[in-house]
């Protein structure tokens, strides 16, 4: 069965894409949702007003984001934890942790635009991926310093 995408679909394509799909997951899924609609000449005519005004709030959308961006590239935080002698940390900084930190120095980052691979265990400077969108990604410096102790030393 062939179908008008009326909204982007993971994995099957975006607006205006005429797709080519089983009828049980187009009569289940996709036109309940209203993600899809029959390809008929003027549903695409409607499709393609409407991928017309999807293209220019996304061009502002960008623009506007252009600008966080390049705050967060220059951006920088310091985080304190607790570690050992040798600079490793008793657990680990998350991206919740890093995404805390830049929102206190002012940068808007949620934690799932925090990109690592694997939490940081060491102290040190590191470079952070933080991702605005699929297509607009930055790095930013974090810094983890050992935290001070404050006990007193026992002799």
């Amino acid at each position: 069965m062939e179908l008008l995408l009326k909204k982007n679909v993971d994995k099957l394509g975006r607006v205006g894409d005429v797709v080519k799909v089983r009828e049980g997951y187009a009569r289940n899924f996709l036109l309940p949702k209203g993600l899809a609609t029959s390809v008929t000449p003027a549903n695409l005519k409607q499709i393609e007003k409407e991928k017309m005004k999807m293209e220019l709030l996304l061009k502002e959308e960008r623009d506007r984001l252009q600008g966080v961006l390049e705050k967060i590239s220059a951006a920088s935080c310091t985080i304190t934890a607790r570690a050992n002698a040798e600079g490793r940390l008793f657990g680990s900084i998350s991206s919740a942790m890093i995404a805390e930190a830049l929102a206190k120095e002012g940068y808007p980052v949620e934690e799932e635009m925090v990109l690592l691979d694997v939490p940081i265990k060491t102290c040190g400077v590191f470079d952070v991926t933080v991702a605005l969108n699929i297509e607009m990604k930055t790095k930013c410096k974090v810094t983890v310093v050992a935290e001070e102790s404050s006990q007193p030393v026992k002799e």
